[in-house]
């Protein structure tokens, strides 16, 4: 029998990219997993929590909860979701015994997409090709939170035709953070071209990474500053194809 994976799609990617969440499962299905995707769920309340919102934040992992707790796996194809919910989670219920005790019990089949991809599915095919070389951003809340570093790497290894080229300080912030770049826009926008440039150096077809926060920012700069050659994908299209 297949294990059922509850697939969490993110408020960003639902909204602006549902290509990510499409070659998420086509990803998961080539793997053998069962897809499912519960169509009430909304946000991991991440903005809620960076604000300081702690009501709404509770109410949003409560009803996470009630979601996503009875499949054999939960996977999201965004670190700063998945390190909301699996790293703030126990804070945020500290004081609901009972909702930290069903948390504790989920918490071990929480994953980021890639993460579950090597360490769960063993991959050792990918459905998409790409022909030319890419380069890789590390987002900040995979790469903090939960530790994504090699496993997009070694994925992108195995899509034919593909080679990466390393950037220059491929670990520093994009500059989005969320209101971070709201409040602060001057500073985000100064990274972000700090960014852009370590990327155009590489002379990539392609930056790639793992959250849709980071390709909106680097994204939105590249195209303002006129490089409208240079791909921003997700590493679930690159993956599969889908893009």
């Amino acid at each position: 029998m297949k294990k059922r994976v509850g697939l969490f799609i993110t408020c960003l990617a639902d909204v602006m990219r549902p290509s990510i969440p499409m070659a998420a499962v086509e990803l998961l299905e080539s793997a053998h997993f069962e897809v499912h995707v519960p169509m009430a769920q909304t946000c991991c309340g991440q903005p809620a929590h960076n604000s300081g919102d702690h009501r709404t934040t509770l109410a949003l992992a409560e009803k996470f909860l009630d979601e996503f707790e009875s499949f054999d796996y939960v996977v999201a194809p965004s670190g700063s979701c998945m390190g909301t919910i699996k790293t703030h989670y126990p804070d945020v219920l500290k004081d609901q015994p009972d909702l930290l005790r069903r948390f504790a019990t989920i918490q071990p089949r929480l994953f980021e997409l890639t993460d579950f991809l090597v360490r769960v599915a063993h991959l050792t095919e990918v459905p998409g090709a790409f022909e030319g070389e890419v380069t890789y951003h590390d987002s900040c809340s995979g790469l903090r939170e939960l530790g994504i570093k090699q496993q997009p790497r070694q994925l992108l290894s195995l899509v034919p035709g593909l080679s990466l080229c390393e950037m220059e300080q491929c670990e520093q912030c994009c500059g989005f953070g969320g209101t971070f770049a709201v409040k602060y826009g001057n500073i985000s926008a100064a990274i972000a071209d700090d960014k852009c440039a370590n990327i155009q150096a590489t002379k990539a077809r392609a930056v790639v990474l793992g959250d849709l926060g980071c390709m909106m920012q680097i994204e939105g700069r590249l195209r303002r500053q006129g490089d409208n050659t240079t791909q921003v994908l997700h590493i679930a299209e690159v993956l599969s194809g889908k893009r």
